[in-house]
């Protein structure tokens, strides 16, 4: 059969007749070598290597433990020239228990409400990630936990909601009136200061790592974006 369609081709070819999609040179998928098609399948799955926590797709950068120092640098478009660099060092990792009473006492002062500690969704529990952040860059930049950051049990990733959002950003507030060194808010190079992430998990899990994007967030169009992978004590 190969033999005749190429006899046919060179047929059509010296008459001057151009069969272009049917002569072309190029296998059907059908024709594929068995070997080959399996190559074409394993490259678009995840590498069974993958630790669990890393995004499919992801390159990992590092894999520092809970405690141990480890340095980003924030690539984005409109900053490759000048990125922003960052220390992290994840302190602690709390789970099922209430938001800190004295972060959500400021928030309501602030706004003259009731004192009400929020609850978690049904099923869940709240877990706070507190990170220590400093600016180890050249010039004054942001950060914080809001779509950089996953908390994760096992393979089951968990990013901030629009309500933790909210959480974290009550962290934030009291602890510039604090400190005045909040990453949230902008700091200059050489300062350093707590960050805190809030997440919910499901009740009676526990989280086992966290994943650090080194974007501006963990997908963006350009893809899932290199991180890293810190493991939980």
């Amino acid at each position: 059969m190969g033999a005749f369609y190429r006899s046919l081709c060179g047929v059509l070819a010296a008459g001057g007749l151009f069969a272009v999609t049917a002569c072309s040179s190029t296998p059907a998928a059908s024709e594929q070598a068995p070997e080959e098609a399996f190559a074409a399948t394993a490259e678009s799955e995840p590498s069974p290597d993958t630790p669990d926590g890393v995004p499919p797709g992801a390159e990992v950068l590092g894999t520092p433990r809970q405690g141990e120092p480890f340095e980003v640098t924030v690539i984005a478009s409109n900053t490759a020239d000048d990125p922003s660099r960052w220390r992290f060092t994840v302190t602690d990792v709390s789970c099922g228990k209430t938001l800190d009473p004295a972060v959500t006492a400021h928030a309501a002062d602030s706004i003259g409400a009731p004192h009400s500690p929020p609850a978690p969704e049904p099923g869940k529990q709240f877990c706070v990630l507190a990170i220590d952040v400093e600016n180890i860059g050249k010039k004054q930049n942001s950060w914080d936990t809001s779509s950089t950051v996953s908390l994760n049990v096992g393979d089951t990733r968990y990013t901030q909601s629009q309500t933790d959002d909210e959480y974290s950003s009550e962290y934030a507030q009291y602890w510039q009136d604090k400190t005045n060194t909040v990453a949230t808010f902008g700091v200059n190079p050489g300062s350093k200061g707590p960050t805190h992430g809030v997440f919910q998990i499901p009740e009676a899990e526990q989280p086992t790592t966290a994943w650090f994007t080194s974007s501006t967030a963990i997908e963006t169009v350009n893809g899932t974006e290199p991180g890293y992978l810190i493991t939980l004590k």
